[in-house]
């Protein structure tokens, strides 16, 4: 397994597309959100535009590694005959599917530390050292929820349908998570919603840091539950793909 790891983070390094919009594309659009913003605390947060986009950036960046790249990359690989091939070996397949998140979460983490270098280089953002390390320790481990929806999407869609399966859980659970804009600028019913979707846990899993305490209980709850959700399913639909072929 520690191979396909290997092979897996390889690849993706190789992938010049994936890597300028999971790596490079998320800083530059911290950036530009919250480049020319002031300081003034956002409504309901306590936190400026600075803080609040660091780490929904560093979010965003995340998620575009693990949860695009694992969906399409599985999809391709299923019509390719190489998930196939694996199964010949002695590869059992959680295995396959742990190598998968566990490869996917660790391309994350170059998007997660740019993003906050940014915020320190460029917008000035200031935090004491353990906010730093709490900030990028939970926002990489929070991506494995992520890149568990990437593997099972990409065995339940095909190779013409992934993409836009995966855009819109992506772009959906980015917007009514929080991601574009605080929650407390959107209806209430919204805000209802996004109290339940793991991009909400996600990203307050680091504003909480940022505010000086310790991430939520029920948010690291709902985390949890979604990645228990995510690799169940993924298993599921590993074991009915195997069994189709």
């Amino acid at each position: 397994m520690t191979t396909l790891i290997k092979l897996e983070i390889l690849r993706s390094l190789r992938n010049k597309k994936f890597m300028f919009f999971s790596v490079i594309y998320p800083p530059a659009l911290y950036l530009i959100i919250a480049g020319g913003a002031d300081r003034k605390p956002i409504p309901g947060t306590g936190l400026d535009m600075g803080l609040y986009y660091m780490v929904s950036m560093a979010a965003f960046g995340a998620m575009t590694a693990v949860l695009l790249g694992n969906s399409e990359r599985i999809a391709k690989e299923r019509e390719q005959g190489w998930v196939r091939q694996l199964r010949l070996t002695a590869l059992p397949g959680r295995g396959y599917v742990a190598a998968k998140i566990a490869a996917a979460a660790t391309v994350s983490l170059p998007s997660i530390l740019l993003v906050m270098i940014a915020a320190a280089a460029v917008k000035g953002v200031r935090l004491e050292a353990w906010q730093w390390l709490a900030i990028a320790v939970g926002t990489w481990l929070g991506s494995f929820v992520f890149a568990a929806l990437g593997v099972a999407i990409g065995y339940l869609a095909s190779g013409d349908a992934v993409r836009p399966v995966s855009m819109l859980c992506f772009f959906g659970l980015a917007f009514l998570g929080g991601l574009w804009m605080p929650m407390t600028l959107l209806p209430q019913w919204v805000q209802n919603i996004s109290e339940w979707l793991p991009t909400h846990a996600y990203a307050a899993l680091g504003t909480a840091v940022e505010a000086g305490g310790a991430p939520h209980v029920k948010d690291m709850a709902i985390l949890l539950g979604y990645l228990v959700l995510f690799v169940g399913g993924a298993a599921w639909l590993y074991r009915k793909d195997t069994r189709k072929a």
